[in-house]
């Protein structure tokens, strides 16, 4: 006949495991969820566009239909933060209270590119219990020309042309790489994007991704950075 020690069946003995009925449970914890989401940013001449998916998820369920993934940081700068929601809305929270202290301080609005050092020491001081967090920053540089900077989850990051993040991002960027670095392409001549037409492209890279990725669907939030401030648009996807 098994026997089985008093102690062990009732708690957690050295070494945290559980016995149950005789044989070893690993119990651990993990404080991260992924809750999908797609955001991307491109860079023009005198404006960038910043734009996400509205759909928030968490394995097979969709929680909300109507979250967007950016976040305006200043009149000219706009954040795309997807990945685990929880530490997306920690991290914005922080932010926007650092460019509080720094407007109170300065009496001026923080750049751009002053913007993405900071996110990057932000991140890099989080680096060992690091944000799950895909982050994406567009707006203007100090020369008015739309800006792009992308970052891993530990504070490396670089100012790009544009850029794709979150769990479509491995289909959305070949596409962006094609249309508008005009890689792979011959005889082409390379002529920079219109506002309009990078809207229209915009809109036809996310709805390639809601066809492939569950995670990605249900619209579109779309803002456009210009020396005039942003101006938001929305466009619906599939729901299912």
């Amino acid at each position: 006949m098994l026997r089985m020690d008093p102690a062990i069946v009732q708690g957690y003995p050295e070494g945290g495991e559980m016995y149950q009925y005789g044989n070893p449970k690993q119990a651990y914890f993990n404080p991260y969820t992924f809750n999908g989401g797609t955001v991307l940013a491109i860079a023009g001449e005198d404006f960038s566009v910043v734009a996400s998916d509205t759909r928030l998820s968490e394995g097979f369920s969709i929680h909300s239909r109507e979250m967007p993934k950016t976040y305006q940081m200043t009149d000219n700068t706009v954040l795309g933060a997807c990945g685990f929601h929880g530490d997306v809305l920690t991290l914005t929270k922080v932010l926007k209270a650092r460019l509080k202290i720094y407007d109170h301080d300065h009496h001026k609005k923080m750049t751009t590119s002053a913007i993405a050092a900071m996110l990057s020491t932000m991140l890099y001081y989080r680096r060992f219990f690091p944000y799950y967090v895909y982050n994406i920053i567009g707006g203007l540089d100090d020369e008015g020309k739309g800006c792009v900077y992308s970052f891993d989850p530990v504070g490396s990051y670089e100012r790009e042309a544009y850029r794709a993040g979150g769990s479509a991002s491995a289909m959305l960027q070949p596409l962006l790489d094609n249309q508008i670095g005009f890689k792979n392409q011959e005889g082409v001549t390379k002529v920079p994007l219109s506002q309009e037409k990078c809207v229209a492209l915009v809109k036809d890279v996310f709805i390639s991704a809601a066809e492939r990725d569950i995670y990605t669907g249900d619209g579109i939030v779309i803002n456009v950075i210009t020396k005039d401030g942003v101006r938001v648009e929305k466009f619906p996807l599939r729901r299912d």
